[in-house]
This record gives structure tokens, C-alpha cells and sequence, in this order.
């Protein structure tokens, strides 16, 4: 069978490097992205020109409507997605939780947990009884740290995915879908740059046990083996790429 997975959010940063890496493995891969189309764009066209088959589905993936149009474009083109990678996120300026205010913190709730639980429905419903596949959920180190001063808000987006990659992981096991969970640390993607300090990574370096950041590749090799049959016996898992943090 072919290995079909949607990449959330993966225009840039890890969502990027995991769609590439797994179309190099034989994925056909589906590269979501909801504004930055250009750069979604430059994905697919780095894909098909190392040989590999992608696409680009512009969709919120908060919007039920808009995520099974992607999954229905997605198997019109390539067949039942057999993976998918819930990447998807936001953070917002550093601020402590006092100086949060509500509309924000619904809408990085709305991104990072609705977004995740829809998709992982919208992907459940669409597989055969008889079908095996993977989920990875791609979380942050911020769920254990509570992210305090900076992303409290964001943590506990994140700290609810755990959650939700646990209880789902025991509700499919039984039928052969594994779900299982990265939980990256200070990684050189372009999300720090959203939350107002872009060499975020360099500050933190050396307090980091490696003393050093992470990439986006090194991530995506984690997702990749997870759902691959490598980890054919891991499920409700968590790996923490985080230089020893």
C-alpha cells in the first residue's frame, strides 16, 4: 500500500523538513499551509525535484469544513492517507500570563489543540476497519517547562496535545494505528522570530546540556521514524528533542 501523509502546517521550520524527508522515504505527501503559499510552494517544487510526489491544500485547520476538503483532495489524488503529522502552531509575543488576555489565549488553544484533535478525527473517520497507519503529534518541550514568563499559554496548548496523543493512542491500538508524540526544545525554525525574539535559540544555547540548539531536520527524523514500521511496536510515546532539557 502506499504511504500517503498530510504534513500540517508545512510550509516552513519542521513541517517543511518533515515533508521533505518523508517524501524522500516514499511518502506522497500533502503540504498544508493556511498563508504562506510561496513558501508551500518552494516545498513541493524542492520535492519533486529530488524526484519525490507532493502537493500544496491551502486550509485552516481549526475549520472542520476546510480540513476534510484537504483529506478528500488528498485521496482523490494519491488514495486513503495512510499518516499524517499534526505540526500546526502558533506562539505569540513573550509575556507573563497576568499581560495574556483571553482572545489570545483561546485563539493559540484554537490553533494548537482544535486543530490537532480535528485533523486526527477527520483522519480516523477516513480510514478502512483493516487499515493501519500513524499519527505523530508534534508537541514542545514548553508542555513539561510550563514555559513560565514567556509562553504560558502556548505550553498548556501544547501540554493539552499530550494529553490528547496519550488517550488516543489507547483508544486505536487495538486497531493498529499508532499515535505518538515529539516534544522539540530550542530548535532554529522561524517561530521564534513570532514571539518577538529571533535568536531566542542562541540566548538559550548554553544552557542547554549539548550546548547547542536543535535543527528542524533533526526533529523530522524523529517523526519519520515514528511513523514508520521501525517503531512498529511504539505507541502513547513521547520523544523529547531536546539537547538533554
Amino acid at each position: 500500500m502506499e504511504k500517503v501523509v498530510i504534513v500540517t502546517g508545512g510550509s516552513r521550520g519542521i513541517g517543511a523538513a518533515t515533508s521533505k524527508l518523508l517524501a524522500h522515504q516514499g511518502y506522497a505527501v500533502c503540504v498544508n499551509y493556511l498563508n504562506n503559499k510561496e513558501c508551500a510552494e518552494q516545498v513541493v517544487s524542492d520535492i519533486r525535484t529530488a524526484g519525490g510526489d507532493a502537493f500544496a491544500f491551502q486550509a485552516d485547520m481549526t475549520m472542520e469544513d476546510q480540513v476534510q476538503a484537504m483529506f478528500i483532495a488528498t485521496r482523490q489524488r494519491y488514495g486513503t492517507v495512510t499518516h499524517l503529522v499534526n505540526n500546526v502552531g502558533i506562539l505569540f509575543s513573550q509575556s507573563t500570563l497576568s499581560d495574556i488576555s483571553v482572545e489570545r489565549f483561546k485563539q493559540v488553544l484554537d490553533t494548537n489543540v482544535i486543530s490537532c484533535f480535528v485533523c486526527c478525527k477527520t483522519y480516523i473517520n477516513q480510514l478502512g476497519e483493516e487499515t493501519k497507519g500513524a499519527i505523530v503529534n508534534v508537541s514542545s518541550a514548553a508542555s513539561r517547562t510550563g514555559a513560565p514568563f514567556e509562553y504560558v499559554d502556548y505550553a498548556a496548548s501544547k501540554g493539552a496535545m499530550d494529553s490528547l496523543t496519550k488517550g488516543l493512542s489507547l483508544e486505536l491500538a487495538e486497531r493498529g494505528i499508532r499515535v505518538n508524540g515529539v516534544r522539540p526544545g530550542c530548535i532554529y525554525t522561524e517561530m521564534h522570530a513570532d514571539g518577538g525574539e529571533p535568536r531566542r535559540v542562541d540566548r538559550l544555547a548554553p544552557k542547554i546540556p549539548l550546548k547547542r540548539g536543535g535543527t528542524a531536520e533533526e526533529v523530522a527524523e524523529s517523526i519519520a521514524w515514528l511513523l514508520s514500521e521501525k517503531a512498529s511496536f511504539v505507541t502513547g510515546s513521547f520523544i523529547d528533542i531536546a539537547g538533554g532539557n
